[in-house]
């Protein structure tokens, strides 16, 4: 018996599902990336086509929000970063959301981003003699997703989408139940990887019931 094979969500597929969703024609290309700079020196990326532009910045930022959230796939716990030369933690572009490692012993610092850099209030510097360890909420990019979260992130966008395009409050309603039923399967699959407790076990570690054997190891 020969296995079922399936095409996994891409950027521009998802582009597409959101056009559907809002009774749009596909493309079948995401056009050409024009590049401007301001006279602030800010470089802002954009497709030619403005629709297409407007559905795949709605598509980015409700990835950016969803991951933000934290989950099991993106979040990494004791991470050590190291100071560079001028003694500085320059924050990477993939850094949604960080902080200092609960499990550290001394909680001498409270860092925030400043200047694209971790600056400790307590100590009021922005210079580290030593390694950090840091709990991290990582951006990851579309396609390295797991399929559930993109599909959920797909919906997601589309009821934005239909929100700000579409005059029809009925069409929302429809996609919000999607979207919704799309959240609960990414919670089912998160509590599955995650292997959560409400013990409060630290990382690396998961929580065995009662075993009766145990009873006779007494």
């Amino acid at each position: 018996m020969s296995k079922t094979t399936i095409d996994l969500d891409t950027e521009l597929s998802a582009v597409n599902s959101i056009l559907s969703s809002i009774g749009q024609a596909p493309v079948t290309t995401l056009g050409k990336l024009t590049t401007t700079v301001s006279s602030t020196s800010q470089v802002a990326n954009t497709y030619e086509n403005p629709e297409i532009a407007l559905i795949y910045n709605i598509l980015t930022s409700c990835n950016q929000d969803v991951q933000n959230e934290g989950w099991h796939f993106n979040k990494e716990y004791h991470v050590e970063v190291a100071p560079d030369p001028n003694k500085n933690i320059v924050i990477p572009n993939n850094y949604l959301r960080y902080d200092l490692n609960q499990n550290q012993v001394f909680k001498d610092k409270d860092l925030v981003r400043r200047n694209g850099k971790l600056y400790d209030l307590v100590n009021h510097t922005d210079e580290f003699d030593d390694s950090l360890y840091l709990d991290i909420v990582y951006f990851i990019k579309f396609e390295d997703l797991p399929p559930v979260f993109r599909r959920y992130i797909i919906s997601k966008a589309s009821v934005k989408a239909a929100t700000q395009l579409i005059n029809n409050s009925e069409l929302v309603q429809l996609l919000q139940i999607e979207e919704a039923t799309n959240r609960a399967a990414c919670v089912e699959y998160d509590t599955d990887q995650g292997d959560y407790s409400f013990m409060g076990w630290p990382e690396n570690t998961s929580y065995r019931g009662f075993q009766p054997y145990k009873v006779l190891q007494r």
